[in-house]
């Protein structure tokens, strides 16, 4: 048992991922959509895109790393892939690991890297939208590793989008909280070190614990 199957397992995802681009863009397509429709509706004002700029950005990347958490581990159920993964000598633990941070590579840092340029087009200062880039930095991998054990838990069941969404949005609403609060704060001419401090935590609390909840839950999956 090595963690060189953690990278293993990420590299096999990003290889497939590659096969079925289109699909692997949408979660930041539609990111950079949704964000720059919301000046159409509540009007040009600078002053005011400012103020929820922030909120709209972390909205916009919470429903955006949601859109590809029901295939996190369906094609691998479909196939056998997955029923020989919990089979194998390897842990299951690093595999599931291995499945969030592929799916982060694909979702959340994307997201982050296309960050930058939903603040220009909210007019962000440069210092708010370095903060904005950090918060994505250190939440969105907290969406992944959530989102990881909401579709193992939901795996094979009808309607298992809307059951993640269910499962897995109450539980991000603290790192949407904190990760917006940052930048508000920032905005604000306050310190963002609180926020930042607590969105740590919680990338430290659910790399920890998330894992291994991803794989007690995909043994229940294969079980049943």
């Amino acid at each position: 048992m090595t963690a060189g199957i953690l990278f293993t397992v990420a590299a096999r995802d990003l290889k497939l991922a590659r096969r079925r681009r289109i699909e692997a863009l949408l979660p930041v397509v539609f990111f950079v959509v949704a964000a720059s429709l919301y000046p159409f509706g509540v009007g040009p004002e600078p002053q005011m895109l400012r103020e929820i700029a922030s909120g709209i950005v972390w909205v916009c990347a919470l429903l955006a790393a949601m859109l590809s958490l029901n295939t996190l581990y369906v094609a691998d159920h479909a196939d056998g892939s997955l029923e020989q993964m919990v089979l194998s000598r390897e842990s299951l633990v690093l595999i599931a690991a291995g499945k969030a941070l592929a799916h982060w590579v694909l979702t959340g840092l994307p997201l982050m890297l296309a960050s930058p340029l939903i603040g220009l087009f909210f007019g962000m200062a440069s210092s708010t939208i370095a903060v904005m880039t950090l918060t994505l930095l250190l939440g969105t991998p907290v969406l992944s590793l959530l989102g990881s054990v909401g579709a193992a838990l939901t795996l094979g069941l009808r309607s298992g989008g809307v059951l993640i969404l269910l499962l897995v949005l109450p539980l991000c609403i603290p790192v949407l909280i904190f990760g917006a609060g940052a930048v508000t704060a920032v905005d604000a001419g306050l310190s963002a070190q609180g926020h930042l401090s607590l969105l740590g935590a919680l990338l430290l609390v659910s790399g920890l614990g998330a894992p291994w909840a991803t794989a007690a839950a995909l043994r229940i999956s294969i079980a049943s």
